[in-house]
């Protein structure tokens, strides 16, 4: 198989083939990158990072065989091409890696904090039934007395809790949501010992979370 000599549909077949050249190099020289900085081990990122050079390879050299067979510059311009590309892919690969890697973070961390918006609501409404219903109010003073070390410390895990607001804002992305949540919670429980709420007399099914 030859290309065409004649000017225009040469230019046109040279410029496909720097495409597919420099697509192949960038590609290939990014996903070996990716293979070898991934957590699958040293063997099993060498061995896939072999494969993506393989099939970089078997690409970029039988276009630059094609192109040289027609034009013998164009196989040197190719190569260039491709090696221009190779180093471009070794340069910008850490960066878009990390790109990648912080939008997954993010995902994981915004289903995390769904869950924790939940737990949230649920432990806040828990607590306010002691500021909100007589019958707990009385029953339960200290839990609406900050003079008490573990209500002091609820309302801290509280306004540290919603200073983070994940409880509203479903894409909340910020990681040390989900944590504050756990730790209201504990807070919650600690506080509803120290005041000497039975397990029987928790407000609702929640006080499991305790």
């Amino acid at each position: 198989m030859t290309l065409s000599l004649s000017g225009a549909l040469a230019a046109w077949q040279f410029l496909a083939l720097a495409i597919v050249v420099a697509g192949a190099a960038f590609a290939s020289v990014y996903f070996a990158r990716k293979h070898l900085a991934a957590d699958d081990g040293p063997s099993e990122g060498a061995d896939g990072a072999f494969w993506d050079a393989f099939a970089g390879l078997a690409v970029i050299v039988p276009a630059i065989v094609l192109a040289s067979s027609t034009w013998p510059w164009a196989g040197l311009a190719l190569g260039m091409l491709a090696a221009g590309a190779a180093l471009a892919a070794v340069a910008a690969a850490p960066r878009l890696l990390r790109r990648q890697e912080a939008r997954r973070a993010s995902r994981e961390t915004r289903i995390v904090n769904e869950a924790a918006a939940a737990r949230h609501r649920s432990a806040l409404a828990r607590w306010q039934r002691y500021e909100l219903d007589p019958g707990f109010s009385i029953d339960y003073p200290a839990m609406s007395d900050t003079r008490q070390p573990e209500t002091a410390a609820l309302i801290r895990a509280i306004k540290a809790a919603e200073g983070l607001g994940g409880r509203t804002d479903r894409a909340c992305t910020d990681a040390a949501y989900a944590p504050a949540v756990e730790r209201l919670e504990h807070a919650l429980a600690a506080a509803e010992r120290a005041a000497g709420v039975s397990a029987a007399g928790l407000p609702g099914p929640d006080h499991a979370h305790g």
